[in-house]
């Protein structure tokens, strides 16, 4: 009776089946980031986790507008007004009875995406430069509801919560700030499961399809509009629970903390990480964190007037922006990603030729 010869092929065809689910992967991907952000809060000090826990609710917000821009190619500026609705429904529910915080996290990415019903509703009636004009209002016109309704939101001075504690278990002296980080990078992380798996699916075909032709993508049997609509509602929620960290990490939802400047920022982070890529957002959340801060120490060595510390950070945005666009069209993803493949050419190259010298010695 003959039996099946196992071979190095035969033995790796079960990991690599495992691997190959889109889903099992991208777990893998978050539980392997999830350490590594864990490890790295442990050796920060106070000031370095809070701008980790900055760097992921951006990051929160780059995903989504990377999904909504880079896999369906609406253009959004308005999407710091859409982190303001989750921020101030998290402060809200925050400053009123007790609410579990993730209830209150994922009530303000509910809320924001039903106001992104509404706006997608009317952009996906809009193409290019008008939608970009409807979004900018949208950013431009929302935080001034606040002085309309100064009891209920507080007007100019805003929604003060306190800060979320640290659980009894971790210590009486458990830094408030690493909590914070925790519990931005474990959003973070989920979120990149639920996009990344989002954008393997059949809706992500169907909003790159639409991106591609929305001609051709009708004939094809899908709903523009509604697909449209479904990108801006998954979108919003994104930017909602973005604004719901910020609260987190802020204990402030006001309308100066949501300007045009941030709507700005975000779309800026999504070119610059790199268009319609998840990984991107990571690069571009990071970019919004680290610019600003790089630019107020290069103004305060050089001593720089008060004005142009103030907008030195947007100049260097811009310099950043065009270095980007000229080396890595692609953004910087692209970038790591063709780096990653030279290099991992150049040590296959060399593997290959240190495997042939030997068999050249017998021939001589």
């Amino acid at each position: 009776m003959a039996t099946e010869v196992e071979t190095p092929a035969v033995r790796r065809s079960a990991p690599r089946r495992v691997l190959d689910q889109t889903l099992l992967r991208h777990v893998a991907i978050a539980v392997v980031a999830g350490v590594v952000l864990y490890l790295i809060s442990e050796e920060l000090g106070a000031f370095d986790n809070l701008r980790l826990a900055t760097m992921a609710y951006y990051f929160v917000a780059v995903a989504g507008l990377t999904v909504l821009t880079g896999l369906n190619g609406q253009i959004s500026l308005g999407h710091g007004a859409l982190m303001a609705i989750g921020a101030y429904t998290a402060a809200k529910l925050l400053v009123g009875p007790a609410w579990p915080l993730a209830l209150v996290l994922v009530a303000s990415a509910l809320v924001t995406a039903v106001a992104g019903v509404l706006a997608g509703a009317a952009a996906a009636r809009l193409r290019g430069p008008y939608l970009a004009g409807a979004t900018l209002a949208l950013a431009v016109g929302l935080p001034a509801i606040t002085q309309k309704f100064p009891g209920f939101l507080g007007a100019v001075n805003g929604i003060s919560v306190s800060p979320p504690i640290p659980p009894t278990s971790l210590g009486a002296t458990f830094p408030l700030e690493r909590w914070q980080a925790w519990i931005t990078c474990l959003s973070a992380v989920i979120v990149y499961v639920l996009l990344a798996n989002l954008v393997r699916s059949r809706f992500g075909r169907s909003f790159r399809a639409v991106r591609d032709g929305e001609v051709a993508a009708e004939l094809a049997g899908l709903h523009v509009a509604r697909t449209q609509v479904l990108a801006f509602v998954v979108s919003a929620a994104c930017a909602g629970l973005a604004g719901g960290l910020f609260v987190v990490v802020t204990q402030l939802a006001a309308p100066g903390a949501f300007p045009l400047a941030l709507s700005v920022a975000l779309l800026t982070g999504v070119i610059l990480g790199g268009l319609g890529s998840l990984m991107g957002a990571v690069w571009g959340a990071a970019a919004l964190v680290l610019i600003p801060t790089w630019s107020d120490h290069l103004s305060k060595s050089l001593s720089l007037s008060t004005n142009v510390q103030a907008n030195l950070s947007l100049a260097v945005y811009g310099l950043v922006l065009i270095v980007v666009m000229l080396v890595a069209p692609g953004g910087l993803q692209a970038a790591v990603a063709r780096v990653t493949g030279w290099a991992t050419a150049a040590l296959g190259q060399s593997k290959r030729s240190r495997g042939t010298r030997p068999r050249v010695k017998e021939e001589e």
